[in-house]
C-alpha cells in the first residue's frame, strides 16, 4: 500500500463550490420534514461513490473506509447540532476527494476535519471532545447507563434520545424483559404493574418492587456480561431497576455493599438476597473485566417528576387502559401514593452516586442537553481513569 503524505489542507480548494453545496444541503433539510430529520443515509451526494481509504497505525497496516454518515453521527456527540454535523462530513469528503487524497492516515484526516470544525466556529471544546469520544471508543470501555424511575416519567423518551446523541445503538427496556420472562418461563410475576397493586404497607410495596428487581436482574445477566465482556455501551431503561443492584464502588467498581443501609423501609429478607445478589454480580463484573481489561462506566440516573404533572400523565395512562385488562380498579390517589413511595426509594440513594433529574414538559430540551453534558462528563472521567490505570501499569513493567 502506498500513501499519500502531507495531506493537511490549510483551506477548501474554492469557496463558491462550498456555498453551492451549503445551499443544495439546506435545500434537501427543507424538503425533508423535521421528523426524519436525523435520516441521513438517503442524503446522498455525488462523493458519496469516491472511497477514500483512512489508514490507522504507524506502519498503515490497517484501513477503513470514510463515511459521511458515520462522521456526522460522532460530531453530534460532540454537541455539534445534526445539521451543521452534516455540511462539515460533506465539506471533508469533498476537500479529500477534490485534492485527490483518496488515501489519507488518521491523523491527517483528523487535521483536516479540526480545521473544518474550527471555521464552523466549533473550535477547541468540541475537538476535544471528539478525541475523547475517539479514545473511549479505541480503549473499548464498557459504558451501561441505567435509566430508572417510576412509570410515565419519561424513561424511554430519555434513553431513546441519549441513545440518538451519544450514537449508542444498544437499548435495552426492563418491561420486555419482564414480559417475556412472565410469559416464557415460570418466574413468579404478575400480570399487572407492582404499583397497580394492594399492599398493607409501604414496607411490603418496596419488598415486593425489590424482588421483582432481582428476577430482571438475573434476565439481564447475559446482556451485561457481554457489554462489560466486549466493551461496548448499553442503555437500560424500565421501573425495574433496583440501584441497589446496581451501584458499583467508585475504587474497584464491584457492586456495593451497603446500599440496603439507606435503601428505607425494607425487610431483613430483602436485604440477605441484596447480599447474594451483590456477590453475584462481583463474580459476573470480575470476570468480564478480566477479558475486556477496562473498568465499566455505570452512570445510574432516576427520572423524578413534580407530583401534579405526574398525576396528570397518570390519569391518560388509566383512561387508556382496556376494561379487559386485568389491572385492579384502584383510585389514583392510591396509585399515586405507591408511585411516591416507589420515587423515594429510588431517590433514596443520591448519596452513593445517584443522579437524580427532575423531568418537566416544559423544560424537557434542556434537561436532555444537561444529562447529555453529565455522560459525556462520566465518559471522560472513566477514560481518564483508564489511561491512568495503563500508566501505573506500564511504569511498573
Amino acid at each position: 500500500m502506498k500513501k499519500d503524505k502531507a495531506v493537511v489542507i490549510e483551506s477548501p480548494s474554492t469557496n463558491e463550490e462550498e456555498e453551492e453545496d451549503d445551499d443544495d444541503e439546506d435545500a434537501a433539510a427543507a424538503t425533508n420534514p423535521p421528523a426524519r430529520r436525523f435520516s441521513t443515509r438517503n442524503a446522498s451526494s455525488k462523493y458519496d461513490f469516491v472511497k477514500v481509504k483512512v489508514w490507522l497505525g504507524d506502519n498503515a497496516d490497517h484501513y477503513y473506509v470514510l463515511s459521511r454518515f458515520l462522521l456526522s453521527r460522532m460530531l453530534t456527540v460532540t454537541k455539534i447540532p445534526n445539521h451543521v454535523a452534516i455540511k462539515i462530513a460533506l465539506e471533508l469528503k469533498k476537500l479529500l476527494v477534490d485534492n485527490s487524497l483518496l488515501d489519507v492516515s488518521q491523523s491527517d484526516l483528523e487535521a483536516n476535519l479540526f480545521k473544518l470544525m474550527e471555521r464552523r466556529g466549533f473550535g477547541e471544546e468540541y475537538i476535544n471532545r471528539y478525541k475523547m469520544m475517539t479514545r473511549f471508543h479505541h480503549m473499548r470501555v464498557p459504558l451501561v447507563i441505567l435509566v430508572c424511575g417510576t412509570a410515565s416519567v419519561g424513561k424511554s423518551t430519555i434513553a431513546t434520545q441519549l441513545a440518538q446523541r451519544l450514537n449508542l445503538p444498544n437499548v435495552l427496556q426492563t418491561a420486555m424483559v419482564y414480559e417475556l420472562l412472565r410469559t416464557s418461563t415460570d418466574a413468579p410475576l404478575a400480570s399487572s404493574p407492582v404499583w397497580a397493586r394492594d399492599f398493607s404497607s409501604s414496607e411490603e410495596l418496596i419488598t415486593e418492587f425489590c424482588r421483582e428487581c432481582r428476577i430482571v436482574r438475573k434476565g439481564l445477566a447475559g446482556d451485561l456480561k457481554k457489554a462489560i465482556k466486549d466493551g461496548k455501551p448499553i442503555i437500560i431503561e424500565g421501573i425495574h431497576l433496583d440501584p441497589s443492584i446496581y451501584l458499583m464502588d467508585e475504587e474497584n467498581k464491584l457492586p456495593s455493599a451497603s446500599p440496603a443501609n439507606q435503601a428505607g423501609p425494607k425487610s431483613t429478607r430483602v436485604e440477605e438476597q441484596n447480599e447474594l445478589q451483590q456477590k453475584s454480580n462481583s463474580n459476573v463484573t470480575q470476570s468480564s473485566q478480566k477479558k475486556s481489561g477496562a473498568q465499566p462506566i455505570i452512570v445510574p440516573i432516576v427520572l423524578k417528576m413534580a407530583e401534579f404533572d405526574h398525576k396528570a400523565l397518570l390519569e391518560e395512562w388509566v383512561a387508556n387502559r382496556k376494561c379487559s385488562e386485568k389491572y385492579p380498579t384502584q383510585d389514583k390517589d392510591k396509585l399515586i401514593s405507591n408511585l411516591k413511595t416507589i420515587q423515594d426509594y429510588l431517590c433514596s440513594f443520591t448519596s452513593q452516586g445517584l443522579t437524580v433529574v427532575n423531568i418537566s414538559a416544559t423544560t424537557f430540551p434542556q434537561t436532555l442537553d444537561w444529562l447529555h453534558n453529565h455522560l459525556l462528563q462520566c465518559i471522560e472521567h472513566g477514560t481518564s481513569h483508564v489511561s491512568r490505570g495503563n500508566s501505573v501499569e506500564i511504569a511498573k513493567d
